[in-house]
């Protein structure tokens, strides 16, 4: 729940603090936004804030998509998310084109990070879910194997068995990392620790949940 941002994850990096701790962080170029939409519960079912993000050209995007955004007077607009509320109240202030910026968060700031991890392709059991693996000599021929997926009855496999399949590129939120610098010049903060996805994938900045702290 609550307003956020979208990033782009650049690299991680560390810095030090005043008593000269290393503070290992994670570079963010964030991307300012528009309010493209509010919906509420009588029309839509649920109450919600769309947000558009990063302008590009005309021509990335569909025609539907131009004249959609064309009716509200917006920009063409790259990436819509929508930030869920608990009620109208929290989003009756909001108008379609008001932007969205990083004066939403400032240093010291908890936040929940969301992006897709990265891709790993098909992996087997060991690499997948970390099986110790069988024997190594001896004569063993399954060094890798799974072993059995299954007991006599039901003869079938039961869902949710551990088996080789494709492995990362699922949506991931890291919670509670705390905001450690803004620099507005450059468009970039600096978040504490690692966040999912791979360099210059997109995330999702939203307020944490679960931990509300005060800045100094």
């Amino acid at each position: 729940m609550g307003i956020g941002i979208l990033g782009k994850k650049l690299k991680m990096t560390q810095i030090f603090n005043e008593d000269g701790e290393v503070i290992p962080v994670t570079l963010v170029e964030y991307k300012e936004g528009y309010v493209v939409d509010l919906k509420t519960e009588e029309k839509d079912g649920y109450v919600a804030l769309k947000v558009g993000f990063e302008e590009v050209d005309e021509k990335k995007l569909t025609k539907p998509e131009i004249g959609y955004l064309r009716k509200k007077n917006l920009p063409p607009l790259k990436i819509l998310k929508e930030f869920r509320f608990n009620s109208f109240e929290e989003i009756k202030d909001y108008k379609i084109g008001d932007k969205i910026t990083i004066d939403i968060f400032k240093e010291g700031d908890y936040v929940d990070v969301t992006g897709k991890s990265i891709g790993k392709g098909f992996q087997g059991v060991v690499k997948r879910h970390g099986f110790h693996g069988g024997p190594a000599t001896h004569g063993s021929m399954s060094h890798r194997a799974p072993g059995s997926i299954g007991p006599t009855a039901p003869q079938r496999v039961l869902k949710g068995r551990r088996m080789a399949g494709h492995m990362g590129n699922k949506k991931v939120t890291i919670q509670n990392l705390q905001i450690v610098k803004i620099m507005k010049d450059e468009n970039i903060i600096m978040i504490k620790g690692a966040i999912p996805g791979p360099s210059n994938g997109y995330i999702l900045i939203k307020k944490a949940v679960k931990k509300r702290i005060k800045n100094g």
